[in-house]
């Protein structure tokens, strides 16, 4: 995919400055590699209507790294809360815009930036952790950290310092910019702010407390540790490759 192609799916679909493909009837094909990789689905309610997708692995497969209870919580209810929030915001937008009544435009556009963000980013999150993974990347993706972070070590360090150091809820984020062509690594307060735009995401953690608290309760610093047990770094791989 060149660059111009890849402007223009950056470009079509983005959140909070970070794309990622999303499956719809009649959508375009996507860029190579991307149908190979689990995608945000739409349901059945509706046209817009988003629906939340299954884990690609057991409630228990990531343990001891995050336990049954947490999997079950995080993604049953807290995920869950985020479609649901989104449809709501989806359904309510577009009855002001029947009605002709923006005045509540400035909630209701924060209300889909905001859930959007959250459903976006814990699916990618899902597809980032697997019970087979850990280690480090291969190929392309482990010669870009090499040339952009100066080897695995100093990527890993940086990540997990950047994802301990967001204040309250966020993520770190692992990112592909197109413009200086390089990895970056962000951070997100709450889903979507502090981002870039047009820099899709390649690997996200979850570093809001519900995420990890019962199993870490406030030692946050070893879950952002333990993350690196089980990186799925063929996703990553797969994001990378699709994205570059």
């Amino acid at each position: 995919m060149d660059r111009r192609e890849f402007v223009r799916w950056a470009g079509a679909i983005g959140v909070a400055g970070m794309a990622f493909i999303v499956a719809g009837e009649g959508a375009e094909a996507a860029p190579p590699g991307v149908d190979q990789i689990k995608t945000i689905s739409r349901g059945e309610i509706g046209a817009m209507a988003f629906t939340l997708p299954e884990l690609p692995y057991d409630y228990d497969a990531l343990e001891p790294y995050l336990g049954e209870q947490t999997m079950r919580l995080h993604h049953d209810k807290h995920h869950q809360g985020y479609v649901k929030g989104l449809n709501e915001a989806e359904e309510k937008i577009a009855e002001a815009r029947e009605a002709g009544d923006f005045s509540a435009v400035r909630a209701l556009s924060d209300a889909q930036a905001f859930n959007y963000s959250g459903h976006l980013f814990h699916t990618i999150f899902w597809n980032c952790m697997s019970p087979d993974g850990g280690g480090e990347p291969e190929g392309p993706l482990a010669e870009q950290i090499e040339q952009d972070f100066g080897g695995f070590d100093a990527f890993r360090s940086h990540f997990v310092a950047a994802s301990n150091a967001v204040q309250a809820s966020g993520w770190g984020v692992l990112a592909w910019q197109p413009l200086g062509e390089k990895l970056v690594i962000l951070q997100a307060e709450k889903h979507q702010n502090l981002a870039q735009w047009g820099a899709p995401p390649l690997m996200v953690l979850d570093v809001w407390e519900h995420a990890y608290y019962l199993d870490y309760q406030n030692e946050r610093p070893r879950f952002t540790e333990g993350f690196f047990d089980v990186v799925n770094w063929d996703y990553v791989a797969e994001q990378f490759m699709a994205s570059r």
